[in-house]
């Protein structure tokens, strides 16, 4: 059976469910498709409830910084449901020596915090004498060369949060490109830093005060945006527990193939994690890598009544502490309604690019070490009132070597075959901002038919 689609979305993942829904939005009369291997949309966006205990699978939230985050709440109607935490009440801590280390979120107060030693400190400023790092350097080795490796273990805390990732693995210039900018045009982070806080401040005004993101969610949680984005595409215009099998370019636009249909469209948006993407664009043309690594995670829930947990979000932990857990979420703190009243409940982490093997462990076993571990850091009662291991179907995309040939693969390809668009989870980063800002440029560019470019990088902000 062949049916006629103006453009088709393999994945209903947030990146796609963005997309159809800009295009519904401005083009009612838009025919598209959604065609999702899966029983739900959201990909690795899902959220977990039980005994009165909200957890999530995948992101907890994202931060309000990104404008066109904010115009897809309002577009939504999911402004006024959102549950808010701001990051300037709200502090991280870091697991240093077995103690954790509050991480205050402003330059001044960072500079004057006891976090490394006061010569450290000064060795920070080298950065205004440094060449730029040629080439494409790791994490570990650009932030040693430009800071000192005095602040190693908090750089390693950043990406073990973000990515679950090895910071001597993952590439500067793909996870932080914005910032790689900055080190070429200024010759120093520290000088474009500067240059960029200048900019900013003229453009909001001299009096005006610098705001701090929150970080954003909703009342039954993260999946409840998937679940909105999906009530106003429209049943009719989604497929559930259909793979795509095959697609290939045709005279007149792409050719989507399942088990048992065939799908013909005029527009093809993959809206794929990187390794699904390359499994099914491969045969069009061969990319220069076969897969990336992913970073695969368990979470640890625990429930205590009575209990009490530091101010703040939680905590991360570099490598060198040699601990069994990356981190933990205080959830309970975060967002209200997480746990039944007079309980807490917080998220311990389990795995990542450095530890896969422990996500091979049975649940009693993930559990007790993961217990044993906070239990070091954390003021808790002797036993858990309620425990859950919530083991994700996707893994985190680790951008590392090749992922650059990657990225110029896939503008390449977009190149050459006209109404081809290439997205989704690791394309332009992992951050849900970073998914819905690309989803927005590619649903402009499906209705005016241009083809898909590279976006500019831009400058992330760094928040513990």
């Amino acid at each position: 059976m062949t049916h006629d689609r103006d453009t088709i979305i393999v994945g209903a993942g947030l990146t796609g469910l963005v997309i159809a829904h800009k295009i519904k939005r401005s083009h009612p009369d838009h025919r598209l498709l959604l065609l999702e291997k899966n029983c739900t949309s959201g990909g690795v966006i899902k959220s977990f409830r039980d005994s009165g205990y909200l957890a999530e699978y995948g992101p907890h939230g994202f931060l309000d910084n990104c404008a066109e985050s904010r115009a897809l709440l309002t577009e939504t109607g999911l402004e006024q449901a959102c549950v808010r935490a701001s990051l300037k009440e709200f502090v991280r801590y870091v697991c240093i020596d077995s103690k954790l280390m509050m991480i205050p979120q402003s330059p001044l107060k960072i500079a004057t915090a006891p976090l490394i030693p006061w010569p450290d400190k000064f060795r920070v400023l080298g950065d205004l004498f440094k060449k730029p790092l040629g080439g494409e350097p790791t994490v570990a080795k650009w932030a040693a060369y430009r800071f000192g490796t005095a602040l190693l273990p908090y750089v390693d805390a950043v990406f073990t949060g973000t990515y679950a990732g090895d910071y001597n693995e993952l590439k500067i210039d793909a996870v932080m490109p914005g910032v790689r900018q900055l080190e070429f045009t200024h010759g120093s982070i520290i000088r474009g830093a500067l240059a960029k806080a200048r900019k900013s401040r003229a453009q909001r005004g001299q009096g005006a005060p610098l705001q701090m993101p929150s970080m954003t969610s909703f009342p039954d949680g993260m999946q409840r945006l998937p679940d909105r984005l999906s009530e106003l595409i429209g049943a009719e215009n989604i497929v559930f527990n259909t793979a795509v099998t095959a697609v290939k370019q045709t005279a007149s636009g792409w050719q989507v193939e399942t088990a048992d249909q065939r799908f013909q469209a005029a527009n093809l948006v993959v809206a794929l994690p990187v390794n699904q993407s390359l499994r099914l664009l491969e045969p069009l043309q061969p990319p220069p890598l076969k897969q990336i690594p992913e970073a695969w995670i368990a979470t640890a829930v625990f429930g205590f009544k009575q209990g009490s947990l530091p101010p703040g979000f939680g905590f991360l932990s570099p490598e060198r502490e040699r601990r069994f857990t990356l981190g933990t979420l205080f959830s309970s703190n975060m967002f209200p309604n997480r746990a039944p009243h007079g309980h807490i409940v917080f998220e311990t982490l389990v795995g990542g690019r450095r530890h896969p093997e422990r996500l091979d462990l049975d649940d009693e076993t993930l559990l007790a070490g993961a217990l044993a571990d906070v239990k070091g850091l954390l003021d808790l009662p002797p036993k858990p009132d309620y425990t859950k291991v919530l083991r994700p179907k996707g893994g985190i995309p680790q951008l590392e070597h090749g992922y650059s040939g990657l990225l110029s693969w896939r503008n390449e390809l977009v190149t050459r075959h006209s109404g081809l668009y290439i997205c989704g989870f690791g394309w332009e980063g992992i951050g849900l901002n970073d998914m819905i800002k690309t989803a927005g440029s590619v649903s402009e560019r499906i209705v005016a038919r241009s083809r898909q470019t590279q976006q500019r990088a831009e400058v992330r902000k760094v928040y513990f």
